[in-house]
């Protein structure tokens, strides 16, 4: 099976993709951009991609350019449901680039958070699937959570402490005056 694996930063592929292999599965990573702010964030987690992809040796596609302005003005039309939004932009970007090289599914590492809706991404992703025609590789990947973390630390990719987006910068870092 040749798989196309959203990938939303280095340490989240640390576990699956040498799990993924391991399996024999053929892999394509794409790495999305718009959601990550500000921008020298994006560069940060860019390069850990990229340092991931030469130690486990497999082909990586980054998303071209930089569309904030679309990213921000679609997430603030829908700020109560950012979230599934942004998920929902990011798998969609992932199908069509599995689609276009010929991949049989797509998936994405953001199955291996424990901080993100694990259920809001699997109906995201189903619905892509019927839509779309590709298959949706399903795995819980936060099995590995630990795993991931170890042998992150170990190829000392870059570490973030927020999920990309400037609203959860701002709910990681701002907290309210009483």
């Amino acid at each position: 099976m040749k798989l196309c694996l959203h990938l939303c930063c280095g340490p989240c592929g640390a576990y699956c993709v040498p799990h993924l292999q391991q399996k024999g599965i053929e892999l394509l990573m794409y790495y999305h951009r718009d959601n990550i702010h500000p921008y020298t964030e994006c560069q940060k987690r860019e390069k850990s991609a990229i340092q991931l992809s030469q130690i486990d040796r497999f082909p990586l596609i980054i998303q071209e350019g930089y569309n904030l302005s679309g990213f921000l003005k679609e997430m603030t039309a829908h700020e109560n449901d950012r979230c599934s939004k942004c998920y929902e932009r990011r798998l969609w970007a992932t199908a069509n680039v599995a689609k276009s090289h010929n991949c049989d599914s797509f998936s994405t590492t953001l199955l291996y958070s424990k901080y993100q809706n694990h259920e809001r991404i699997i109906s995201v992703a189903q619905k892509i699937s019927q839509e779309t025609g590709l298959d949706f590789y399903y795995e819980d990947f936060r099995i590995g959570w630990e795993e991931g973390i170890q042998r992150s630390k170990e190829l000392n990719l870059y570490r973030q402490s927020y999920c990309g987006c400037i609203y959860s910068e701002k709910e990681r870092y701002y907290k309210e005056q009483k």
